[in-house]
């Protein structure tokens, strides 16, 4: 694939992804973005890792992070994270249960794709073994969002609850005016 039809894709994907951010709602971004930002710079750390030790392969040039990696990363990584949590964080089993589903679609057949397309391959990871490295991130986003709301939930509920209740009379005066 030319360098400039990768361009085109990576670019492509960051700016879906991001197009959805309004749809989760300036709350939820507040709420999520920390333990999803979390998970992208572990990612990102573990990119150079798999990089040094040949689990993948970017065909890309050069064959830098910008260039490869990091379009997933900030794109449906971040972004999908967001959305995963807004989905279901509450009900572990149906975040698991997600998080496996969409991880497997990336594990096998987006990576076929990608392969085929000559964007990025496999070398010293199979699609079990990546999909296992990509799924174990899943617990540590629980984890930490987990962590973040139970240190910061008797503040922020009350500021919550009380942005709440403006927004439902909000409501109330903006319908009784019409």
């Amino acid at each position: 694939m030319s360098q400039k039809n990768q361009w085109i894709i990576s670019i492509s994907m960051v700016l879906l992804s991001w197009l959805t951010l309004p749809l989760l709602g300036k709350r939820n971004i507040k709420r999520f973005l920390p333990a999803s930002i979390l998970i992208v710079l572990i990612e990102g750390l573990h990119v150079q890792m798999g990089k040094k030790r040949k689990w993948w392969f970017f065909y890309n040039k050069p064959h830098s992070y910008l260039s490869g990696e990091f379009p997933f990363n900030i794109g449906p990584h971040l972004v999908g994270s967001l959305w995963i949590l807004k989905w279901t964080y509450g009900n572990f089993k149906r975040f698991i249960m997600l998080n496996a589903v969409i991880d497997a679609v990336f594990a096998f057949p987006v990576l076929r794709l990608l392969r085929k397309m000559r964007v990025a391959t496999l070398v010293k990871f199979n699609e079990f073994q990546f999909f296992i490295y990509i799924f174990s991130k899943a617990f540590l986003l629980y984890g930490f969002q987990y962590f973040v709301e139970k240190k910061f939930s008797s503040k922020d509920n009350k500021n919550y609850n009380q942005e709440r209740i403006q927004d439902a009379e909000q409501e109330r005066t903006v319908i009784s005016n019409h």
